[in-house]
């Protein structure tokens, strides 16, 4: 197992626990993916992924489709994905991407939390290099060897595939998501989700205490509503 499998697995921490936390955060998706290349996932690849993530996490066709059209609306207003980069207490690099239609209040919000928490909201690119971006794809397992699949997709930008309870996860570079995506289509693969991540180069471990103080300010950023995702370098510890 290699550096994308163990991410996953210590990102089991809460995260979009809430089930109205989630739908919000795949509606803003799917504003974004409509005003960027149309209401029609067909012609839309990026609408077409968060259709299936709106699948994986239970949420209502209804509400799916009335995003879509609320979104089709010249009218109707977008969200902007800014990336905030940082540092929690105790030297833990935190990388926090934002969709809102509002930047100053964002930005605000976003430097206040790592205030509070004696940490500093760095420049752009303070720690991003820190953090490789990637995709992934969970696919239906049934019948396939992990191997195999990481052999057969190694050519499109696989670089790494393991299974877990839910199924096969395949992990590629950021920039190869529609050649994979495509490649699973074409193959008549089942695609139940996908998704990106930055996936920490090195990790640092802490104290149980000092961890909890990293943990809290986590917490605090996730729980605000122009949040998307939360990404850091600390090695948890149960």
């Amino acid at each position: 197992m290699g550096r994308a499998f163990e991410f996953r697995k210590a990102r089991k921490m809460k995260r979009w626990s809430a089930m109205a936390k989630t739908f919000t955060r795949i509606g803003k998706d799917i504003v974004m993916a409509v005003k960027e290349a149309g209401p029609d996932p067909i012609n839309n690849s990026r609408l077409r992924a968060v259709i299936q993530n709106a699948k994986a996490a239970n949420m209502p066709k209804e509400n799916v489709e009335r995003a879509i059209k609320k979104a089709s609306d010249k009218d109707s207003g977008n969200f902007k994905e800014i990336l905030f980069e940082g540092y929690a207490p105790h030297g833990i690099a935190v990388l926090v991407e934002t969709a809102t239609d509002n930047n100053n209040r964002t930005v605000a919000n976003i430097r206040s939390y790592f205030n509070k928490a004696n940490g500093n909201l760095g420049t752009a690119g303070s720690v991003e290099f820190i953090f490789d971006h990637s995709c992934n794809f969970r696919i239906d397992a049934s019948g396939h060897d992990p191997d195999e699949i990481e052999f057969e997709f190694i050519d499109f930008g696989v670089e790494e595939v393991f299974i877990d309870d839910d199924g096969m996860l395949l992990y590629a570079p950021f920039e190869s998501f529609g050649e994979v995506q495509t490649e699973l289509e074409n193959r008549k693969f089942e695609i139940l989700s996908s998704g990106f991540d930055r996936i920490p180069q090195t990790t640092k471990a802490l104290s149980l205490e000092d961890q909890e103080d990293v943990i809290s300010l986590i917490e605090r950023i996730e729980e605000d509503d122009d949040v998307q995702n939360v990404y850091h370098t600390l090695e948890i510890k149960e």
